[in-house]
C-alpha cells in the first residue's frame, strides 16, 4: 500500500509541477527617442555633422576630413544656433536649425541657403 501512496504522491507532484509555468519573458523597453540634436546627422550629399556637448563638427564621408568646426546652443527645445568656421575657407558663419521631428533638422545659413539634415542611428 505504501508503494501505491508513494506513486500517487509522485504523480500528484508531477502534475503540480507541470501546472507551474515559467515566468513569461519581460517585454522589451520602448526604444529611447533621441532628445535634441545630440548625435550624428547627414545632409543629402552624405556630409556628416556631429553635435556633442555643445561642440559641432562636419566631416566628409569619403576620407573623414574635417570640413567645419564650431559650437552650438539650444535656443529652445526645438531651435539650435550653430556658430562654425569652415576649415577650407577659414570663414565664420551662423546657421539656425529647427528640429521638426526627432530625425529631421531644417537649417538656414546666415547667407540664406537652406538645407535639411537627417539623424543617423
Amino acid at each position: 500500500m505504501k508503494i501505491k501512496a508513494s506513486l500517487a504522491l509522485i504523480a500528484a507532484s508531477a502534475m503540480l509541477t507541470a501546472c507551474v509555468s515559467s515566468p513569461s519573458p519581460r517585454p522589451l523597453p520602448p526604444p529611447v527617442q533621441p532628445q535634441g540634436v545630440e548625435g550624428t546627422w547627414a545632409d543629402p550629399n552624405g556630409i556628416l555633422s556631429t553635435f556633442q556637448a555643445g561642440q559641432f563638427n562636419t566631416r566628409s564621408t569619403d576620407n573623414n576630413a574635417l570640413l567645419a568646426t564650431g559650437t552650438y546652443v539650444n535656443t529652445s527645445p526645438t531651435l539650435v544656433e550653430i556658430s562654425m568656421t569652415s576649415i577650407l575657407r577659414q570663414k565664420q558663419s551662423k546657421v539656425n536649425c529647427a528640429l521638426v521631428t526627432p530625425a529631421q533638422l531644417n537649417c538656414t545659413s546666415d547667407a540664406g541657403s537652406q538645407f535639411t539634415l537627417t539623424r543617423r542611428m
